[in-house]
């Protein structure tokens, strides 16, 4: 099963580092990961022209054309986003927003697909929640079934307190709990539906 990881930070830091560290996790229990990272990519906001609707592909040609093949094969697809003013990254909501262009392909280009989220912020409450609400919103709105950690660590996903160092997050041991205790639900949930959709063909 292949699962893509999507890291919405412009840098080398915290963001990156932990998504890598959670594909790590899953390859190590047997499955495919891909990296993709926002940093030096150019994608421009969604116009909302509609020239997706009648053309069925986007009128805008940049690096986004790289990353919509992998959203379409991916099985799993985990969202890591560092907090920017108590949201997401502007450079990740261009991705969601970009999609668009997917959906009026295949109308269910994400339904299946198992969805989870990673938020980093610089602050200990600084809008790690209500970023990792804006990517659960968006795997519901296209289809796809968010997963999250379950509470006692992991109520809505992998949150992160960096204190602006990719040091800070590397000693964040309440965040990794969280990733730890998100992977391995995100993991068991994939394994069992992936057996599921076997049995209705």
């Amino acid at each position: 099963m292949a699962i893509l990881g999507i890291s919405g930070s412009p840098r080398k830091q915290a963001t990156e580092y932990i998504l890598r560290e959670s594909l790590k996790m899953l390859e190590e229990q047997g499955f495919e990961t891909e990296f993709f990272g926002l940093r030096g990519k150019t994608i421009a906001p969604c116009k909302h022209c509609d020239y997706c609707i009648k053309n069925k592909e986007c009128i805008v040609k940049d690096d986004m054309q790289d990353i919509y093949p992998l959203i379409t094969s991916a099985e799993g697809i985990i969202m890591a986003t560092p907090v920017y003013n108590g949201g997401l990254s502007a450079q990740l909501k261009a991705v969601m927003d970009r999609c668009r262009a997917l959906g009026a392909i295949d109308f269910d280009f994400m339904r299946y697909k198992v969805g989870m989220a990673i938020a980093i912020g610089g602050d200990r409450s600084g809008g790690q929640e209500f970023a990792i609400q804006q990517i659960q919103t968006f795997y519901i709105l296209t289809g796809a079934i968010p997963v999250s950690g379950g509470a006692y660590g992991a109520n809505m996903g992998a949150c992160f307190w960096s204190q602006d160092t990719l040091k800070g997050v590397k000693e964040d041991e309440q965040g990794f709990r969280s990733l730890r205790k998100t992977v391995k639900r995100f993991a068991k949930f994939m394994n069992n539906f992936e057996m599921k959709q076997e049995d209705e063909k």
